[in-house]
């Protein structure tokens, strides 16, 4: 029986094997543990997790196998609850947890940012001697870096005594994500067996930033030159720092990388390409590329949609958005509302504005953010119907932010109406009372702009008083490798 059993779960269709269990049920035959077992086997691979359960909780001493059999089926299907109470089931059960049972319980921690979690299955793999198994360790580290504790990952990484590329990736990405940039190259240098995981983790991270997007694009050369391929998600990063750069003649190369390795079918890249391009002020090559894309999602949409209303094309960001959502059936996101809100402000368009903001809630359910209320206020502000836009902000259902005031503080100064100007600099001020420097500096233009030059001198004095630094200014200017950034007394450039 259980041979026949063994049979069907190793095969293409086991859910044929079902038949097996449906005559034990007819012959009355009550399955010892081992068979017990198998068929709970059988109904994981035929996908039945319930089914699964049932015969689990049918053995009448569950062993350590049926406990992880059932719990690993639980994560893959994501059932982080089912999962978790199963794992703490056999925390106080008989059956002792083995290095496979404590790998799936910081796989857990990890999906669930249970920090506590991965501390408590880091004392009992201490109590159960488990230090020397390199890819538990492993599994720690990677769950110590997703749990943002990345001091505690690099305690354990140290400890080990065979690091492997795997936990250097984790500790890679773990640096990388609070922005230790230096720490991350420490850990790529030493690292011994470098592959493309290694690699990508470091060009993601270098890819965020543009200060550091660069360096994406000399580690992307690099991996090239020692022979290895690059992926979808090395594809990604790399146009993602070119986006930054607006690195048009870089992009433009990976662009036939992904023809040559055959991933522009693939939407994540495409739709990243279709965005660099847009930034990159090329309208033209983004909608080629975004009409010749056989899948697109919400974000190849909300790409040339903000495309084109950052290019100055709002007219047709509004027909493709109309047939993105009634044509396509595309569930716009709030992104998405923000692109086509932004390119109908720029162009002074109230009524379609309203019309786009209101279809939020009213069609697709979608709550409004701040952003979403500062491109409405933008919006009247440039049409210059400001007292319109005050009584807007007074209407909103929480306290206007930053973004909103600024909005209409600029569109106080382009139609020079210094009371109101005033008024949003002061809500501005109290917004940021804890100490942001662009409300202060916002106040003391205004101020100045008004004459009050008595009232400049106090938000100055004030400044210097709370410690408020105005960082300094740097441009941006471009150069072979996309925008390159200086500041005032800068002698390289």
């Amino acid at each position: 029986m259980a041979i026949n059993l063994l049979t069907y779960i190793d095969s293409p269709t086991p859910s044929q094997g079902q038949k097996i269990h449906s005559h034990l049920i007819k012959s009355g035959f009550r399955p010892n543990t081992n068979i017990s077992i198998k068929l709970q086997i059988l109904y994981i691979k035929c996908g039945q997790i319930s089914y699964a359960r049932q015969m689990f909780d049918q053995i009448p001493h569950q062993t350590l196998s049926a406990y992880n059999f059932m719990i690993s089926a639980y994560i893959k299907q994501c059932r982080t609850d089912d999962s978790l109470a199963l794992l703490r089931k056999l925390a106080f059960s008989d059956e002792k947890p083995d290095e496979f049972s404590f790998s799936m319980a910081l796989k857990l921690s990890s999906s669930l940012n249970s920090l506590n979690l991965a501390r408590e299955v880091h004392t009992q793999i201490v109590k159960c001697g488990c230090e020397s198994d390199d890819v538990l360790f492993t599994a720690l580290v990677d769950s110590y870096a997703k749990n943002a504790r990345v001091g505690h990952a690099r305690l354990v990484f140290d400890e080990m005594s065979r690091r492997n590329v795997v936990c250097a990736t984790a500790m890679i990405t773990g640096y990388m994500n609070q922005g230790s940039v230096g720490d991350a190259e420490e850990i790529f240098n030493r690292t011994e067996d470098k592959d493309v995981v290694v690699f990508n983790a470091m060009i993601e991270g270098y890819s965020r930033t543009a200060e550091t997007a660069t360096r994406a694009l000399e580690f992307y050369d690099s991996m090239r030159g020692l022979g290895f391929s690059p992926t979808v998600s090395t594809f990604s990063s790399v146009i993602g720092a070119c986006s930054i750069l607006a690195a048009f003649d870089f992009a433009t190369q990976v662009h036939a990388q992904l023809v040559k390795f055959n991933a522009l079918a693939n939407v994540k890249p495409a739709s990243a390409l279709v965005d660099t391009y847009c930034k990159c002020g090329k309208i033209g090559e983004a909608r080629a590329l975004f009409d010749r894309m056989a899948e697109r999602n919400v974000f190849s949409w909300t790409s040339m949609i903000d495309g084109y209303g950052r290019n100055g094309v709002p007219r047709e960001a509004l027909r493709l958005f109309e047939q993105m959502r009634k044509t396509e059936k595309v569930r716009p996101n709030h992104v998405t509302f923000l692109g086509v809100l932004s390119a109908c402000a720029h162009a002074g368009w109230v009524c379609e504005g309203r019309e786009i903001f209101e279809s939020m809630e009213r069609d697709y359910a979608l709550t409004p953010r701040m952003e979403h209320y500062a491109c409405m206020v933008d919006a009247l502000g440039r049409a210059g119907r400001l007292g319109e836009a005050l009584r807007f902000i007074k209407g909103m259902p929480e306290r206007a932010g930053l973004d909103v005031w600024g909005a209409l503080l600029g569109a106080a100064r382009v139609h020079g109406d210094v009371g109101m100007a005033n008024l949003a600099v002061r809500e501005m001020f109290e917004g940021e009372r804890g100490g942001r420097a662009g409300a202060y500096v916002a106040l003391s233009n205004a101020l100045a702009e008004a004459g009050e030059w008595e009232g400049v001198r106090e938000v100055r004095e004030m400044m210097v008083e709370r410690g408020v630094a105005k960082n300094s200014g740097q441009s941006w200017v471009g150069a072979d490798e996309g925008l390159r950034g200086f500041g005032v007394g800068d002698q390289n450039r």
